[in-house]
This record gives C-alpha cells, sequence and structure tokens, in this order.
C-alpha cells in the first residue's frame, strides 16, 4: 500500500503525493524574477510579494500560496503549475536537489495535513 508523504527512498515519489519542495518558513523562498512575473500574468499580485526590489511567492502557512492541498486525499497540486516559477521548473523529480526537500521537509508536510 502507498503511503504519501512518507519519509524519502531510493524512488521519489510523484510530486502530487509529496509536495516537500512547496513547503519552508522563509518569507523569500521561491525568487520570482521578470519572465516569471510576467508568466504569472493576473495571478502576480496575489501570489507574490516583494521585499525592497526583489519579488518572491507568496508563502501562506509554513508554504507557497500556489499550493493546493487536497485534505481528503493528501494530494498536492499547484494552481499556476503551467506558469510556475523557473525555480520550480528547474527542480526534477528525483534529483538530488528533490531528495534533500524532502529529507528535510517530508515530516513538516505531515505535520500540516491534519490541520487543514
Amino acid at each position: 500500500m502507498h503511503e504519501p508523504h512518507s519519509q524519502p527512498t531510493s524512488d521519489p515519489p510523484e510530486c502530487l503525493d509529496c509536495g516537500a519542495c512547496c513547503f519552508a518558513d522563509l518569507p523569500h523562498y521561491v525568487p520570482v524574477r521578470g519572465d516569471d512575473y510576467a508568466r504569472l500574468g493576473d495571478a502576480a499580485e496575489t501570489l507574490t510579494r516583494w521585499q525592497g526590489t526583489r519579488c518572491f511567492m507568496a508563502m501562506s502557512d509554513g508554504h507557497c500560496a500556489a499550493l493546493v492541498i487536497d485534505a481528503g486525499s493528501g494530494r498536492f497540486s499547484c494552481s499556476v503549475y503551467a506558469d510556475r516559477p523557473d525555480t520550480c521548473r528547474e527542480l526534477e523529480r528525483g534529483s538530488s536537489e528533490c531528495e534533500g526537500e524532502r529529507e528535510r521537509k517530508y515530516a513538516r508536510t505531515r505535520r500540516r495535513l491534519p490541520l487543514l
């Protein structure tokens, strides 16, 4: 039986079963650059925050504001997936960066789900 949000294994879970990379306690976690901002279109105004001259994806309850969490299924999706920032596009499932995100944050995703 597949258990979503489990500790990292050698076979990474599907992104919809994980979501770890979308969690952070930092308000300036995912940078949004010029092309990213333009690609976000109308959503940019509500999903981004500025710190001085730098723009970042907004964070909400310890995760990216674009992250959609289905508490019933325990699955994750991105409300702006087709238009997501380059930083998100560059993170490849199963890469060493992905593994690092899962190792650091898998427990955080588990703690947040019951709160919904």
